[in-house]
């Protein structure tokens, strides 16, 4: 499990292609002595295994259903990523609860730098506008954010300078594409709420249902 809040920034050293999965080498000097083979780690908010390791430099491998759900499909060859290692037991729980496993990939429609922060706006497929709130938490790449504002199927987040520095949200632009990972907790709640009510009304929850059930 993760908390979403990134200790280290990598580079992509190589990619290599085996058929429908990537073997993916990460160069992090500060990272990779602590990484032992079949440790996990999240890569812009992917949780992959370590399978290699030598010198400054660690490799995982991103699978078929890893490269159709993330941006691993469009990452290229000295690209920056975002690293954050698991969360210990004894460890400090600074953001949310993040579990690595990303929803559905997102993409910038909107950057604007205020006088010491940025309000990026996120466009998500439309099936997915029933996890997203006002307010609530949301993992972008990784990265623990709290949702400033919500239109349709688009959200804004608030970037604060310390986060632009140390993220990969520093190398962004409208058009990139990003990891999106929902909470947890909402994911849970939605998926309760359309096993009991769902099954009467033979429908999916949606946020109008929700208002005609008096919610």
């Amino acid at each position: 499990m993760f908390t979403g809040i990134i200790t280290n920034i990598g580079t992509i050293y190589l990619i290599k292609r085996t058929g429908n999965s990537s073997l993916i080498k990460i160069k992090s000097r500060e990272v990779t002595p602590r990484l032992k083979l079949g440790d996990s780690i999240a890569i812009n908010g992917v949780c992959l295994t370590v399978i290699r390791k030598e010198n400054n430099q660690f490799e995982v491998e991103a699978v078929e259903e890893t490269l159709k759900k993330t941006t691993f499909k469009y990452q290229k060859e000295g690209e920056e990523v975002n690293l954050e290692l698991p969360v210990s037991v004894t460890g400090r729980f600074d953001g949310h609860i993040v579990q690595g496993h990303v929803d559905c990939v997102g993409e910038i429609k909107y950057l604007k730098e205020l006088g010491k922060s940025w309000i990026i706006r996120i466009q998500i497929p439309g099936e997915y506008r029933i996890n997203i709130v006002k307010i609530g938490s949301i993992a972008v790449d990784g990265i623990s954010l709290t949702i400033a504002d919500v239109d349709k199927n688009c959200f804004d987040v608030s970037i604060i300078p310390y986060t632009m520095k140390h993220t990969v949200l520093k190398n962004k632009k409208v058009g990139s594409k990003v990891n999106i990972e929902f909470d947890i907790i909402g994911k849970y709640v939605t998926n309760y709420l359309n096993s009991i009510i769902g099954e009467e009304l033979n429908n999916k929850i949606t946020l109008e249902r929700l208002k005609k059930l008096g919610y």
